[in-house]
């Protein structure tokens, strides 16, 4: 390829496209206004923009403040993974109250996940989830960043795209200045506060919209876990089964992910068939902490038992997953013969269990 064709190929993707979109969008009551004009929607040569609702308050996307635009500008697709990331760390951080949350995110799903005792241990616990899958990525945090953690997000190496958290320190934004590609957006609240919008999600279908109530998991302390193995769970383990379900809540079904009480070890997305998402998040988590000793999640049943057969041969200690399927105890009596803790997402004496579908 000629260094003229090569220079044609980079413009595509730097090149901004005009938009005309009206500045109010109007959803029955619901006034959308509009907010950034994005370089381009997903693919190049599409125009797009991004809308604020009327009237939304808290840590949501209506109120983010970006401090550092960047060679680029804020993108589509980093909008998107922006508003999964700070939907999983606020939803984290309700769950795990003090905790240091950092959630990494590629393509709408999580990469790496994981809770410390400090900002720079979450975020070095979270990159170590998938290394590879985490260049190019977007960053979302609970806590302020400060000057330790700014000089690893500025390493060329990592490519971060997008820094997003409650706040900065002035030492820390002078680092992050550093790095011209860089985006740095602050949050309009900190996590631990309430935010408001109209609580619907909606989808464009060719000819239509779809409407649906946001999804909030329920499954927010051991309280609502109920054990339907012989094997009993410790605290550890249903620490990680909560950490490993708040995950699997924000990542695309077929959804499995594995994980320890303090950190994610490896996550299979998108896949037709659960078997398949099951040897992506064992595949995925060797580039870093491996398989053994972790609980899994799995986003809704298990139709045969080839999934607890497979957690059990990589050392997985325990799962968590809705029941629903008519070989439900074919499943539980398969996990006891290989001492599996089996958890469920219902309350002890609850029949229906939550199912966490996402399909973004």
């Amino acid at each position: 390829m000629s260094d003229q064709e090569k220079r044609t190929a980079r413009t595509q993707y730097q090149t901004k496209v005009s938009e005309s979109f009206p500045e109010v969008l109007t959803l029955g009551e619901t006034k959308f206004l509009k907010k950034i004009s994005m370089r381009y929607g997903e693919n190049p040569g599409y125009p797009a923009a991004f809308y604020q609702e009327e009237g939304a308050s808290g840590p949501n996307m209506a109120t983010m403040e970006v401090l550092q635009e960047g060679t680029k500008g804020l993108s589509y697709i980093n909008v998107g993974d922006m508003d999964l990331g700070q939907r999983l760390a606020k939803k984290l951080t309700e769950i795990f109250p003090g905790k240091a949350v950092a959630v990494i995110i590629k393509h709408e799903m999580p990469s790496g996940v994981a809770l410390g005792s400090s900002g720079l241990e979450a975020f070095n616990k979270a990159w170590q989830t998938d290394p590879l899958s985490n260049f190019g990525s977007v960053d979302v945090f609970n806590f302020r960043v400060e000057e330790d953690l700014a000089r690893l997000l500025v390493e060329s190496p990592r490519n971060i795209e997008v820094v997003y958290a409650p706040d900065y320190s002035p030492e820390a934004l002078e680092i992050l200045a550093t790095r011209k590609v860089l985006r740095v957006v602050r949050m309009g609240a900190p996590l631990d506060q309430p935010s408001v919008d109209n609580g619907l999600e909606l989808k464009r279908v060719a000819g239509g919209l779809l409407v649906q109530q946001r999804f909030n998991s329920r499954i927010v302390s051991p309280e609502f876990i109920d054990v339907v193995s012989k094997k009993k769970p410790d605290d550890s383990q249903l620490r990680a089964a909560l950490l490993c379900w708040t995950v699997a809540c924000f990542t695309r079904s077929n959804a499995i992910v594995i994980g320890t009480e303090d950190k994610i070890h490896g996550i299979g997305s998108g896949q037709r068939s659960r078997i398949d998402a099951a040897e992506d998040a064992i595949r995925l988590s060797r580039r870093g902490y491996g398989p053994l000793g972790c609980v899994m999640a799995s986003d809704a049943f298990m139709p045969f038992p080839d999934v607890v057969e497979l957690a059990a041969s990589n050392g997985i200690t325990g799962i968590i997953y809705p029941l629903g399927s008519i070989r439900d105890q074919e499943i539980i009596d398969r996990a006891d013969e290989l001492s599996l803790v089996m958890m469920v997402t219902r309350k002890p004496g609850e029949i229906d269990c939550e199912r966490c579908f996402l399909h973004r």
